[in-house]
Order: structure tokens, then sequence, then C-alpha cells
């Protein structure tokens, strides 16, 4: 699987996992975009970021260990991908 395919999975399983396909096309999600806070289109919450890591785990198999980690790794698409890059 190539960067792009990467991303557009984690896109469409961010939207998924965060009950958000009435809300957000994953299509307009920008790679760099926040994730999280005021600034964020998506505004995830520690309810999301806790389904989101598991859902990672799941179909890459990778661990996000702790709030603050988590926080750093589901920050973008951009951060998500490099995480699993670098851990798969």
């Amino acid at each position: 699987m190539d960067d792009t395919q990467l991303k557009q999975a984690l896109k469409q399983l961010l939207i998924r996992e965060c009950d958000k396909q009435d809300d957000i096309d994953w299509q307009s999600i920008d790679d760099a975009e926040p994730l999280f806070g005021q600034q964020s289109r998506i505004q995830m919450d520690s309810l999301d970021a806790l389904q989101v890591s598991l859902a990672l785990q799941q179909h890459y198999g990778v661990r996000i260990e702790g709030a603050k980690d988590g926080r750093r790794i589901l920050n973008s698409i951009d951060s998500i991908a490099a995480f699993i890059r670098q851990h798969s």
C-alpha cells in the first residue's frame, strides 16, 4: 500500500470510527488538518481517540500507548500515517 492509499484508508477509518459520515466527506480532509481542538472540523474527543486507536490496532497492528502519545500521533492524517510506517 502506498502513502496515498494509506492516507485514504485512514481518512475513511477516521470518519467511520468517529461516526462523522453525515457531517464530513472523507475526501475533503486535508492530510495535515488538525483532528482535535477548536481549529478542527472533525473535532475528535477522547472517546473518538480511543475508538480510532483500537481500529488502528486491529487494522494495522500498531499500539498507541498513553494519552500524550495518542494526542501527538492522532494529531493529523500525516502523523497517523508516519506512525504506522514507523511501526510496521
